[in-house]
């Protein structure tokens, strides 16, 4: 196999070019599991390990080698295992702030085409919900496309509902309805899946990822649980893999996050909010804040019904979430780089006693 049917393209070589020495090659990770790495090459799969010295050179954890991405190794034991030394630059990423209190980014997975966002009509569909997740996939440059799931649990008429309150939403993204139980819009899913594209499933757990997995792979590849007493689906799941299907399109699952939590995702803010950033370039202030600025073209749409409260308001929230937390981050950073400034003089010191 060429590493072109796993992803790698001009734009990965002009990257990769600085970083690729006699003695190392390039590989894309496939997996990882509490720092366990898989990587595959032109001959298939292999565990591999970040060497000491790169590991060290890590600023964030977030920069380790995560699902995705494109790593240079250095093989031995005949090819059987390797050593990683570096990561090639993304392309794409989803990302998302740590779990609970910790003010890092996460890496989920690296150098996504497509992300399809998976939400069950029976419990889980939740437009705000939804709203993040289409940050996520905006912010890292990611084309989304949203999988309504578990379509045969619910009527026809609840399916237009809800997407009349996406379109209410302001949501435009391309829409597919599916049942796994019924095979129902399966046909549109395999339709947008290319050759040598790789496309991520994001949702919270039991919305159907690792079924729909199994469907597009004509068998039952990966183990699933069966639903529960609400028709909910269970937590399967448990580390991020990419997988080749049949045709070469790669996919990779991922476990379901009850924590989406947003930092540092203005631009992906706005993408996923359009017609509020429409709206504000007809401000009267270039930095207008669209909170109580006069000759905000933003208010001035609320208050004639243009634009829902309700819309806003979660624009305004997910904003302030963002800032907030790459505030923190910014001076977790920071502290970070002053107390490493410390030890190394202390350390210096100590060398001149």
């Amino acid at each position: 196999m060429e590493l072109g049917y796993l992803g790698y393209d001009r734009w990965f070589e002009a990257q990769s070019r600085e970083l690729q020495e006699d003695d190392r090659a390039l590989a894309r990770v496939t997996a990882v599991d509490r720092g366990a790495v898989l990587v595959r090459n032109e001959q298939g799969e292999i565990p591999a390990e970040c060497s000491g010295k790169f590991r060290f050179a890590v600023a964030v954890p977030a920069d380790l080698p995560c699902v995705g991405d494109w790593v240079t190794v250095q093989y031995h034991n005949d090819g059987a295992a390797g050593i990683i030394h570096g990561v090639v630059p993304r392309k794409t990423w989803l990302r998302r702030k740590c779990a609970g209190k910790d003010v890092a980014y996460q890496m989920i997975a690296a150098n996504i085409d497509v992300a399809f966002i998976m939400q069950s009509c029976h419990y889980d569909f939740n437009v705000r919900r939804l709203e993040r997740y289409l940050v996520v996939a905006h912010e890292g440059g990611i084309e989304p496309v949203i999988v309504l799931t578990k379509t045969d649990l619910i009527t026809a008429g609840e399916l237009e509902q809800i997407r009349a309150a996406m379109v209410q939403a302001g949501i435009t993204a391309t829409t597919i309805a599916l049942s796994n139980t019924t095979g129902a819009g399966l046909a549109d899913v395999e339709q947008r899946l290319v050759a040598g594209k790789t496309y991520c499933l994001l949702g919270s757990s039991g919305v159907g990822k690792t079924t729909l997995i199994n469907r597009l792979l004509g068998r039952e590849a990966l183990a699933t649980k069966t639903v529960s007493g609400t028709g909910e689906g269970s937590h399967t799941t448990t580390r991020r893999q990419l997988i080749m299907l049949a045709q070469g399109a790669m996919l990779i699952d991922t476990p379901g996050m009850r924590e989406l939590g947003i930092m540092g995702a203005g631009d992906g803010i706005d993408s996923s909010f359009t017609e509020i950033s429409d709206l504000s370039v007809n401000c009267r202030y270039a930095d207008c804040t669209h909170t109580q600025d006069p000759g905000c073209a933003v208010l001035a749409a609320i208050a004639d019904g243009v634009l829902s409260e309700e819309r806003y308001q979660s624009y305004c929230k997910l904003r302030k979430e963002s800032a907030y937390h790459e505030m923190s981050y910014a001076e977790k950073r920071k502290k970070d780089k002053d107390f490493g400034r410390f030890v190394k003089s202390a350390l210096k010191q100590l060398k001149h006693r």
